[in-house]
């Protein structure tokens, strides 16, 4: 399970680090692809192919779109022996990281945030929003 929230900088060859305790889960090789919330999303290879599987059985009218929009923009990424992985330019441009990121455990995935919005989206209070999203939701 990934948890957590660790923030890093991009390095000039467009390099970020990834922290260790997800590297342990994410495995040697994982997949980086665009979001709809403006982030990344980090998946290990049995969560990408579990994830696609699910898009493979729906009737392609109804996933051909969103199977189009996650693998023109996936890209398989290996972390070197310092924990950094290589992500493409026209991702990072998608999720508009500048220099700060922030990694974030989503469960089964983790999030690549930029710092910048990371913030802006998490500037105001949300625990009146959160309970009651998990009153309606029965938790």
């Amino acid at each position: 399970m990934l948890m957590g929230k660790f923030t890093h900088n991009l390095d000039a060859k467009n390099r970020l680090f990834i922290p260790a305790k997800h590297r342990e889960q994410l495995g040697d090789s994982f997949v980086i692809t665009c979001n709809v919330d403006k982030c990344l999303s980090v998946y290990s290879m049995e969560e990408w192919e579990k994830y696609t599987a699910k898009l493979s059985e729906l009737p392609a009218i109804q996933s051909r779109e969103i199977i189009r929009y996650l693998c023109a923009t996936a890209a398989e990424v290996q972390p070197d022996a310092q924990g950094r992985v290589l992500i493409p330019a026209d991702l990072i441009a998608y999720a508009n990281i500048q220099k700060g990121a922030v990694i974030v455990g989503h469960l089964n995935y983790a999030e690549i945030w930029s710092e910048e919005r990371w913030n802006e989206i998490n500037s105001v209070d949300k625990t009146e929003s959160i309970l009651q999203q998990m009153m309606n939701l029965g938790l």
